[in-house]
């Protein structure tokens, strides 16, 4: 009868654990939807201010005259193609392959540190260039905010990702490694979409 009492409570117990396990990872999911959400705020709020300041030249250049449509749709193509990059690396993970989950990874910095080099030399040409810093007008002002916001959330994906590298190179593809692989997912495709908006409500706005 004891050893019965005993076994059932080892296998309620081994079921409780189990239960918390799952729970810890649908409580991180979960809670990185909601910052996923609250991102999502913060973006709104940019693009409103920008919007209601995107005719506040203070007799300076407007879009029309500094952006460059062209450059600009390069950037964006190196951001579209590491979210597809990325997205076979998830493809990698559920197939159990490492070094090609590394490999994706890998390629995905490349293209997401050309996409920060492009517009950190787009925001140097027009500072020093074009003479057209954030300080010269409430429109450049919310043009800098707006965009270089969106730079320093890609930078940070970018530490991540390096660091997720190394993270699967050491603990292989266990369950944590992939679940914040899927959160890194969903943190690059979510900029990928407001990159999308950036482009299509700033920049080409902007310019025609």
């Amino acid at each position: 009868m004891s050893t019965s009492i005993t076994a059932n409570h080892g296998v309620a117990h081994g079921d409780a654990h189990g239960h918390e396990h799952h729970d810890d990872g649908s409580k991180t999911l979960l809670g990185f939807w909601i910052y996923l959400m609250s991102d999502c705020l913060i973006f709104s709020g940019l693009f409103a201010t920008f919007a209601a300041l995107s005719h506040a030249t203070a007799g300076g250049p407007s879009g029309k005259e500094l952006f460059d449509l062209k450059y600009v749709f390069g950037e964006t193509m190196l951001l579209l193609i590491s979210s597809f990059t990325f997205g076979l690396a998830m493809l990698n993970v559920r197939a159990g392959s490492r070094g090609k989950v590394i490999a994706w990874l890998f390629v995905t910095f490349l293209f997401g540190a050309g996409f920060v080099g492009m517009e950190v030399y787009e925001f140097h040409h027009l500072i020093t260039v074009e003479n057209a810093g954030p300080s010269h007008s409430a429109f450049l002002s919310a043009y800098f905010t707006l965009v270089g916001t969106h730079g320093l959330h890609v930078t940070s994906g970018l530490i991540w990702l390096v660091a997720m590298m190394h993270m699967v190179g050491k603990f292989g593809l266990n369950d944590v490694v992939q679940r914040r692989l899927s959160c890194l997912s969903l943190f690059w495709h979510f900029l990928d979409l407001v990159w999308i908006c950036v482009f299509s409500f700033v920049y080409l706005l902007g310019v025609l």
